[in-house]
């Protein structure tokens, strides 16, 4: 199992693939445990990539004590470090891409293309929504909230209820297993540091080559917030994909304009 000792905390991480080094971070509760895709992507079929579970997550360290955003930031910067990678890309899917500008902000010289998807600014540029909000709600009655604001297509107000396509799999029953109080209290020191999330200030001062993508069905960061988020980044690309909040689940393209841009191609080209 590869760990790093990584600034307070021991991180897990995995690398698949090869070519150019990229850094994947994941979005909220990312577990690389849950992923049993992982190493199989376009994304892993075209660039060595990193991935790792953030503090609080998964197989890393899950301090009980509060997490800034700075924090998972710093983490990144440092696994690299650790790694021996002075710069790569890096992509920075929903709560990854607010990770992801914080590194470009506290750490520019490590990026060298930067794609952020599903994700905010914050502040003035409009956050994304508070999943606090969803906490305490039992499992039915949180997924009944929850799809709708994933992609505005899903209408749990219905009986049965309207599904988009790509968003079956969140409708199969798990079987929960036993309470895991360190696991519930690093997925709400996630959440907390999430709901202080607010780059709006600094974003002019991303230095880095972007891509800004997103579905134009999200509600959860609104193709508004990704409007308002590449007009600040300067010279930022800008694109919209058929889907949700998972609209790399659900669009076959999106990775493959993820693919074109890192390649420094115009988006939509085919993967070389």
């Amino acid at each position: 199992m590869p760990t790093a000792t990584v600034r307070d905390i021991e991180i897990y991480y995995e690398v698949h693939g090869s070519g150019e080094r990229t850094l994947l971070i994941s979005g909220t509760g990312g577990d690389l445990a849950r992923n049993p895709w992982r190493g199989e992507g376009l994304l892993e079929k075209q660039f060595q990539v990193l991935m790792y579970d953030q503090r609080g997550l998964g197989q890393s360290g899950k301090p009980d004590a509060p997490y800034t955003m700075s924090d998972y930031a710093d983490d990144a910067a440092a696994l690299l470090d650790e790694l021996g990678w002075p710069d790569c890309n890096v992509v920075g899917v929903s709560f990854g891409g607010m990770v992801a500008q914080h590194l470009a902000i506290r750490h520019p010289d490590r990026i060298r293309r930067l794609v952020l998807a599903c994700s905010s600014a914050g502040g003035e540029g409009g956050a994304s929504y508070d999943l606090l909000q969803l906490e305490g709600l039992d499992p039915e009655e949180r997924l009944r909230c929850w799809l709708p604001i994933l992609d505005s297509r899903n209408d749990t107000s219905l009986t049965p209820w309207t599904i988009a396509p790509g968003f079956q799999m969140m409708l199969a029953p798990v079987t929960p297993g036993p309470p895991d109080t360190t696991k519930a209290m690093g997925a709400l020191r996630q959440l907390q540091a999430r709901a202080g999330h607010d780059v709006w200030e600094q974003l002019p001062f991303v230095k880095s080559e972007t891509l800004v993508i997103g579905g134009i069905y999200d509600q959860q960061a609104s193709p508004k917030n990704q409007e308002m988020l590449a007009q600040r980044i300067p010279g930022a690309q800008l694109t919209f994909c058929d889907g949700g909040h998972i609209f790399l689940w659900q669009e076959p393209s999106a990775w493959e304009k993820i693919v074109a841009f890192l390649h420094g191609q115009p988006l939509g080209a085919a993967p070389s």
